[in-house]
């Protein structure tokens, strides 16, 4: 009998155990970055302006306009940042993992990414431009010239699809991070690359040999940037909406851009 007893109230003690462990798997990021005060970030600082490394008084520093939107939201939200540095390969699966609470690194939404992921409303819009070698300008003018040429996108991004889907006849090349597709391009051995036109005026500004190009390339609503937030998490999608909603009616997300795209253009970025 009471070894029975025994095994009954080991029983409801496990099912206790697993409602509790469901209860707290299930609870909203929101409540314990507000406990803990602190929100985990995953980003990856190679994509000036939004996000890049810098020399500040002989320090390295991680600056960008993604990086200054996130700290004005934590300072709304009263918590501190916790920035994680990973190639843009890895950012998303830092969040889905839950290495990170949200995933912050000129992302743009996709139907692909919206099955694992919520996403905030966007933040800033910036069309899909070709960088080419200056000596190239009046080579590469249209989508056809660029037919059996290499053409560079960082690994895991949008521009991947675009090239595939816009320049078929053009062979993609995949490589990790960004500015070693830009040395590429450079030094010739990639004939271009599809960036966010943002990224490429701070490319062009910092290096003579560069230019973007006049090939069109069509505009689509993963042309925005908006912050990744594991499914299940909505009152944190909220908040972030609600900040991000007035630091864009104040105008500030522009000017963001505006300062880090002139910081990424004088600096020094690694």
């Amino acid at each position: 009998m009471k070894k029975s007893l025994l095994i009954l109230l080991a029983g409801v003690t496990l099912l206790g155990l697993g409602a509790c462990g469901k209860a707290e798997s299930s609870q909203d990021k929101l409540t314990t970055i507000k406990k803990e005060k602190v929100i985990k970030v995953a980003t990856s600082p190679d994509y000036a302006p939004f996000g890049f490394h810098t020399d500040i008084k002989g320090k390295d520093e991680i600056v960008g306009a993604d990086i200054d939107l996130v700290n004005s939201i934590a300072k709304k939200m009263g918590v501190k940042v916790k920035w994680l540095d990973m190639s843009f390969n890895s950012v998303l699966a830092a969040a889905k993992e839950g290495k990170a609470d949200i995933a912050v690194s000129a992302i743009s939404v996709t139907p692909e990414r919206k099955k694992s992921f919520d996403f905030t409303d966007e933040y800033y819009v910036s069309p899909q431009v070709v960088l080419i070698n200056k000596k190239n300008e009046n080579n590469f003018t249209t989508v056809d010239s660029l037919a059996d040429k290499q053409v560079g996108a960082q690994k895991g991004t949008i521009q991947e699809n675009v090239v595939k889907e816009q320049l078929k006849n053009a062979k993609l090349v995949s490589i990790e991070k960004l500015p070693n597709i830009v040395l590429e391009v450079k030094d010739g051995s990639l004939d271009g690359l599809v960036v966010e036109k943002t990224i490429a005026e701070s490319y062009v500004a910092q290096n003579p040999e560069l230019a973007i190009s006049k090939i069109p390339l069509k505009s689509s609503k993963e042309d925005a940037f908006s912050i990744a937030v594991p499914k299940g998490n909505p009152k944190l999608v909220k908040e972030l909406n609600q900040h991000i909603k007035e630091l864009k009616a104040q105008g500030e997300v522009e000017q963001m851009v505006a300062k880090n795209n002139k910081i990424a253009q004088h600096s020094e970025t690694k």
